[in-house]
Order: structure tokens, then sequence, then C-alpha cells
């Protein structure tokens, strides 16, 4: 008999699919009534006792509350390598399998690290801009600052922080780094982030998100990158603290800032799109086709193991 599998976020065509062929599987994103959380509510409600398994986008909120409506859950597939917002903790003492999708968006993380601070120092999207608009004939576009050859902090040496530097390297930067514990890598590590923060041109924010790590990146880091400092993240929004951050790059505390990620998404600050010292993109670090896949060929393969009682491929608990 086929298991019942609740999927809580619109995920890729091709994933559906997947899972609709192995599956009886129950969309959350369709009940789009005129009150949608209403609608959801009484959705999930019907149908809590029968499921077996979730598959959730990772910044899809799956509470304690929730599984404790569902008796029969074993496993949720998280499709992202972030899970902060699964109460992870109550899934273990339940014995709820979590897993996650790591390594396969690691390169694309970085590339997009590294075209922030690209764009950010080179004022690449200021330089587009101005040719479109025909200034050039004008005069010369403002001089910008040269990358490679600067200091840059990685606040997070997990992998996708370890594919970051790797990249950096090329343009020979001092690479040092910041995290709760000390790893097997060459660079310097900084038990204090604020240490961290005073001797690098660059902080790029790759930890992991939740409550250990919220508002890390407060004022007091920010006063020590300095008037020239560069931040970037491509973490999580609640890693920095976000409307000190807007007060330091509108007073010039800081130099500039390239930001993937915000503390309220969708929503970003108009104080924030205002700033003429910030490249801004919309979560896009991952998003390409071939990772996107990848990804969701993860979280199917991770919940079809549970289920044909193999190893799961990259558990969280």
């Amino acid at each position: 008999m086929k298991k019942n599998l609740l999927i809580m976020s619109e995920m890729p065509e091709f994933l559906v699919s997947l899972f609709d062929q192995s599956y009886n599987t129950f969309k959350v994103w369709e009940q789009r009534g005129s009150a949608l959380n209403k609608d959801k509510e009484e959705y999930i409600s019907k149908i809590s006792q029968d499921i077996d398994a979730i598959a959730v986008m990772g910044g899809t909120k799956i509470s304690a509350e929730l599984m404790k409506r569902m008796p029969n859950l074993k496993v949720i597939g998280c499709y992202g390598v972030g899970y902060d917002a699964i109460d992870v903790k109550f899934a273990h003492t339940a014995g709820i399998k979590v897993t996650n999708t790591p390594e396969v968006l690691n390169d694309e993380v970085a590339d997009t690290a590294i075209a922030l601070m690209l764009n950010v120092y080179k004022k690449i999207i200021d330089a587009e801009k101005f040719a479109r608009d025909n200034l050039w004939v004008n005069g010369e576009f403002p001089l910008s600052r040269k990358f490679t050859g600067t200091k840059l902090g990685i606040v997070g040496m997990g992998r996708i922080g370890k594919a970051i530097a790797k990249r950096a390297e090329a343009f020979d930067c001092i690479i040092s780094y910041h995290s709760r514990n000390k790893t097997d890598v060459k660079y310097q590590y900084y038990k204090n982030i604020n240490d961290l923060a005073k001797e690098v041109d660059t902080l790029c924010i790759i930890t992991p998100g939740g409550k250990e790590t919220e508002k890390l990146i407060n004022r007091t880091v920010l006063n020590n990158l300095g008037k020239n400092g560069v931040i970037i993240n491509v973490a999580r929004g609640s890693v920095i603290d976000q409307d000190e951050l807007i007060n330091c790059l509108k007073t010039n505390v800081i130099a500039g800032a390239g930001l993937d990620v915000y503390a309220n998404e969708p929503n970003i600050p108009e104080e924030l799109i205002n700033l003429k010292n910030t490249v801004l993109l919309p979560h896009i670090a991952s998003a390409t086709v071939e990772t996107r896949n990848a990804m969701g060929q993860l979280v199917f393969d991770n919940i079809k193991a549970y289920f044909e009682n193999k190893p799961l491929i990259s558990p969280v608990v």
C-alpha cells in the first residue's frame, strides 16, 4: 500500500511527478481559497492522522505542534541545506527522521558569494546601468575598488565555506574564518568574531541559521568591520541584525553589502532597496536548473530510502 506524503511547499514539477508516482500525495499549496491560511489549516487537519512523510522547502515552518498532530509521521525531507524552520529537537525525541540536501548546492552558493563580492567591489550593476542608460557619452564611470588580494573573513567553515575559500584563493585573497569550532583547514581561525571583523576587508556569512546564530552579526561586529568593510550574506537573514545593518550602511559605518537573504522574506525593507551601496538578490544562491533538480532528487531519494529500510543519504537526525 502506498504511503501518504504531505508536500508542504510548492516544488519543481519533476519532483512532484516523482512523488505522485510513488505515494499518495497531498499538496498544501493547492489550497488557494479566499482565506488561504485557514484553507491550508483545515486541509492539513483533515489528513493529519494519515500522513507518513512530509516534503518541505527549507524556509517552511514544521513545528512541534504540527508533528504532534501526525501520529504516523516517520520522515521529513527538507529541500535545502538549512533546516532551522523545522523543530529538529522535537523530531528527534519523537523518532521522526529529518533529511536535508547538502553537497549538491555547494558550488552554486559559493559562486553566488563570489559574484556578490565582485559586484559590490566593482559596482558591476551600477556600471551596467550606466552603460545601458548611455551615460558614458557624458563622462567616465566612477572608479571602483579592487577585490583581488583583499582579506576575506568567512563566518562558517563548513562545506560551502570551504568552497567559497577555494574560489577566493584564485583571487589571491588572504582568508581567515570564524566558526563554533576550529576546522582542519589551512586558514587562520578566529574564535572571536569581532577579532575576525577587525582584520578583514570582506565578511562573508555562510553559517547555519536558527536561534544559536540569530543576530550574530550585530552593531559591534559591523563597527569592527569598519568604514571600508563589505558584508556578504548567503546564509540566513536572521544571522544579521537587519535594522543595524541598514543603519550602518546609511551612515557609512561599513562600505557596502551584498545580500541574497533577508530577515522577513520575501519582504525586503524599502530602506535597504533605496541604498546605493548594496547589491540585492532574491534568495537565488542555489537557483539553477541543475542544482534545484539535484536537490529535488535528493529529497525524493531520502524519503524513498527510509521506506525501503535503507540508510538515509543525508540525515539531519
